[in-house]
């Protein structure tokens, strides 16, 4: 093979391995455990006890005539990481904010889905306080239902399911695995998950991290940028990834699925999630686009917003739309806001 096809195949490949890691933290955290439920009896049985704690239905307006079937119907999932531990519980009650929000759109018979991130500072209407602040107030104001209604609003498509998950799900998994492989790019002091300043210390190197340190190195973004912060938690996503799915870690799975069952909630059942294995089954014939809002840096009465681009909003609205199947032609043209997309598609194997 000459040289430059050579080239060329091995930045493709390096190119698809990037693609395949999901853009929020979370997302491979209930994968990884709902996946590992399909491995032996056992753990289905341990995966739907957790579920089934788990669930929790919320009153949301919705975009539907009718109720979905996930074994049948394309379905759309918002999922929700919020900044919730045990101080910040009882400082603020259920009234914490949401760290990370991603809208996943699930095609049945293509057998792909489509991710969008939505960053935490977009300056959004809230439907219900009819305010324009941050998208992450909105679990502040509402919890899980008012978050699947800006959401709704947001991107004019239905919010089908929601699963929500805390920083103790993240910990949780880390420790289950035994720690996780990773490159601390610089020296870092931040907060614990209690919000006890300077409890984390971490030197730079290569190096196995516990729960709590992993945690910190996903948070912290004194020293760099956001756009740094999410590739180290797509660096982080990678070590968990492959610790999780090596041999050593299989009798570890039950941990993992207690770790995620016991800090999350969800309006899908185990039935539905059991429909999610589709997806996971399908191998190298799943395709996974990424798509990312884009804006600018704006600050309104000397806050910070991130403000999104109307135009490229529109777009991603359209693209969601068509990959659902949706027959909306609701616009929010009264609460129009400001976002571009990227999008990146890749064949998982």
């Amino acid at each position: 093979m000459p040289e430059i096809q050579r080239s060329q195949l091995v930045n493709r490949k390096k190119k698809s391995r990037k693609k395949r890691i999901f853009m929020w933290i979370f997302l491979p955290i209930l994968f990884v455990a709902l996946c590992g439920a399909g491995y032996a009896t056992f753990l289905l049985k341990k995966a739907e006890s957790v579920v089934n704690k788990s669930y929790k239905p919320v009153n949301a307006t919705s975009k539907r005539t009718a109720q979905v079937d996930p074994d049948m119907d394309n379905i759309s999932i918002l999922l929700i990481g919020v900044d919730a531990s045990k101080s910040r519980e009882k400082q603020y009650g259920d009234a914490v904010r949401s760290d990370a929000l991603l809208v996943a759109t699930l095609n049945k018979k293509e057998k792909s889905v489509k991710l969008l991130s939505i960053p935490r500072d977009s300056y959004v209407h809230i439907p219900e306080k009819d305010i324009y602040t941050k998208i992450n107030h909105a679990h502040a104001y509402g919890g899980a239902k008012l978050s699947i209604e800006t959401v709704q609003e947001l991107l004019d498509i239905p919010i089908d399911y929601y699963v929500k998950v805390n920083f103790y799900a993240f910990i949780d998994v880390v420790n289950a695995l035994g720690g996780i492989d990773v490159d601390v790019p610089y020296a870092i002091s931040e907060k614990d998950s209690e919000d006890h300043h300077n409890a984390i210390r971490l030197k730079p190197g290569f190096q196995t991290l516990k729960g709590e340190q992993a945690l910190a190195l996903a948070r912290t973004r004194h020293q760099d940028t956001d756009v740094m912060r999410g590739m180290r938690q797509q660096e982080i996503i990678k070590a968990i990834f492959k610790k999780a799915m090596s041999v050593q870690s299989f009798s570890k799975h039950a941990n993992m699925i207690d770790a995620v069952g016991d800090n999350m909630e969800t309006n899908m059942s185990f039935n539905d999630m059991k429909s999610l294995i589709d997806y996971g089954l399908a191998g190298s014939g799943l395709t996974i686009d990424t798509l990312n809002l884009k804006g600018e840096d704006t600050y309104i009465n000397k806050i910070y917003y991130y403000k999104l681009d109307k135009q490229n909003l529109e777009e991603t609205q359209s693209i969601l739309k068509a990959h659902l199947g949706t027959d909306s032609t609701t616009t929010n043209a009264a609460h129009a806001n400001t976002g571009s997309n990227e999008n990146s598609s890749t064949n998982t194997n």
